[in-house]
């Protein structure tokens, strides 16, 4: 079943969007998931939370590219997940190291003027990630959104994992100088 095809079910209200979404984009959910929670049972809860969602905002909702839209969805629910499960417990991951690694460039907003700033940022970054060669933007993308360790995005990009942390290194300093370019202060 094709991707508009899912979303006219969800139109329609039909129980069955669910079921072919989950079929669809059930795994890729839950990888995005287990990359940032690290348990599979938690991974598939917050699969289950993202088809939830799904279901109680399309309508109104009309996504353009279905697979991205869960993604996000799965992604925001994962962080927020850990983020309840970290101050709980106040314990060191993978995931604390990569939202600490680019909190020094988009800090936690608070504030209305701050949280307008935070996306007015994320669409700068988005522009000048669009500039960058597909490999950078690729290795960006797979460790800051979609949490993947350096050996694993080394392993599916074919490159060597001391040249990824330093694409990594390089794209992050190259953001941040950007960023304060074009008037942002970090």
């Amino acid at each position: 079943m094709t991707e508009r095809e899912i979303i006219e079910l969800y139109n329609r209200r039909d129980e069955r969007a669910v079921r072919e979404t989950e079929t669809a984009y059930g795994k890729y959910c839950e990888k995005i998931a287990l990359n940032i929670l690290g348990n599979a049972e938690e991974a598939r809860e917050c699969v289950n939370e993202t088809l939830l969602k799904a279901w109680e905002n399309i309508p109104p909702d009309d996504p353009r590219i279905l697979s991205a839209y869960l993604s996000t969805i799965t992604r925001n629910n994962a962080i927020s997940r850990y983020r309840r499960k970290a101050a709980e417990k106040r314990g060191n991951s993978a995931v604390a190291l990569v939202l600490d690694d680019f909190a020094d460039i988009i800090p936690n907003s608070t504030s209305v003027e701050r949280t307008a700033e935070h996306h007015e940022m994320i669409s700068e970054i988005n522009r000048f990630l669009g500039g960058l060669t597909e490999i950078n933007r690729t290795v960006f993308v797979l460790r800051f959104y979609f949490f993947e360790d350096i050996p694993d995005i080394a392993d599916r990009t074919g490159l060597r994992k001391k040249d990824v942390s330093a694409i990594l290194y390089r794209t992050k300093n190259l953001i941040r100088k950007h960023l304060e370019e074009e008037g942002y202060s970090l």
